[in-house]
């Protein structure tokens, strides 16, 4: 997230984390070079699954004017703007940005606009030269059907020359390249970035309910705020940060949760992972409502607002995850009145609101809520 990104009125999120930008030596670590690939070979690659389109990220969103003009430009033999790719440790090619253009190409050459499932069939605007206006790539004449194929696009290829699953550079780059019409929030760059079991988790759980219910929007989030949250959740909730003496005084939350998808996208920890999320988002909306992340209203105590907390999330969340694991969930009468009274005070919602992302602060909101439901009378 980013100061200059709009913030939906459903989130109520600290302003210190709107604005978490970090930049450091992993893009040093970064290679790059270039390649004149044709479109011919990138569609074939596409094909054969070697030329990768994240989850879930950047739709087609070109119109069929739009759509037809890039070919119209191809045929006229006009200059095609460069694409960026980075190469993954799988060996294959992950778009970063030109998407649009590729898969114009590709459902032209296959006949089919993929935005409306209809036949391709260039536009009759004057936009368009007269050889070839309306025409299917089939109706057009051999040579040109050559010239789309055989048409050669500069890409800059990517790769991350660490292995270190900590190293950010690909996000780093990711974040600053692409040019997708809209500034990207991080979850749909590790979306990208990061694919993998944690990855396909995460849009599992996403989907699930009983999660939906607590975080107040029935309708997923199209740019991934409320996946985010669940990653948060097993990030924040980790040893480094609750209990490690090593722990740094304050992490950059956008850095933390890259390093943490990169560390823990393991096939081995997927079932442990979704079984402590779901146990926990259970025993919450039991014993909370749906309303258990809904801080107080600043201006009148007596009202919760209908907003999503982030760091009441991680507090409460966080939690009822420990305490399923010290076998403490028990003597839950009136946990609802407990959390009330605990928001009721200005040292727990200065936890909630300034510099949330001190470590001491995550611990303290994460204790100080523990306390308040399964140690309080």
């Amino acid at each position: 997230m980013s100061g200059n990104v709009f913030v939906p009125d459903y989130l109520d999120i600290p302003s210190d984390e709107q604005d978490d930008f970090y930049s450091d030596d992993d893009l040093f670590k970064i290679q790059s070079w270039g390649a004149d690939l044709s479109f011919r070979e990138l569609i074939s690659r596409y094909d054969e699954d070697e030329l990768v389109k994240p989850e879930l990220q950047r739709h087609y969103v070109w119109d069929k004017s739009e759509a037809s003009r890039f070919i119209d430009s191809i045929l006229l033999g006009l200059p095609v703007p460069s694409i960026f790719l980075a190469k993954t440790p799988s060996e294959k090619l992950l778009i970063i940005d030109g998407y649009q253009r590729l898969m114009t190409v590709r459902d032209y050459v296959k006949g089919i606009f993929s935005k409306d499932g209809k036949v391709f069939k260039l536009s009759r605007t004057d936009k368009i030269h007269e050889r070839w206006k309306g025409k299917a790539f089939s109706e057009l004449q051999e040579d040109e059907r050559r010239k789309i194929r055989n048409t050669t696009i500069h890409a800059i290829i990517f790769m991350q020359r660490s292995q270190d699953p900590e190293d950010t550079s690909l996000f780093q780059v990711f974040e600053r390249i692409n040019s997708s019409g809209r500034t990207l929030l991080p979850q749909e760059i590790r979306n990208c970035v990061y694919q993998g079991p944690l990855n396909s988790l995460l849009l599992k759980l996403n989907e699930w309910p009983v999660w939906r219910d607590l975080f107040g929007k029935k309708i997923i989030d199209e740019r991934m705020r409320d996946v985010e949250y669940i990653l948060r959740f097993y990030a924040l909730s980790s040893t480094e940060i609750l209990f490690s003496d090593d722990a740094p005084s304050r992490i950059s939350l956008k850095k933390y949760l890259n390093q943490f998808m990169g560390e823990t996208n393991k096939e081995s920890l997927m079932n442990e992972m979704e079984e402590s999320f779901k146990n926990a988002i259970i025993q919450v909306k039991e014993h909370l409502g749906d309303s258990a992340f809904h801080n107080i209203s600043p201006s009148n105590s007596d009202i919760l607002v209908d907003r999503f907390s982030p760091t009441l999330f991680d507090s409460i969340l966080i939690s009822f995850h420990l305490a399923i694991k010290n076998g403490d969930i028990h003597n839950l009468n009136n946990a609802s009145d407990r959390k009330y009274r605990l928001l009721q005070d200005d040292n727990f919602q200065n936890l909630l609101s300034q510099e949330t992302m001190r470590v001491h602060k995550i611990r303290d909101r994460v204790k100080l809520m523990y306390d308040a439901l399964f140690r309080g009378n």
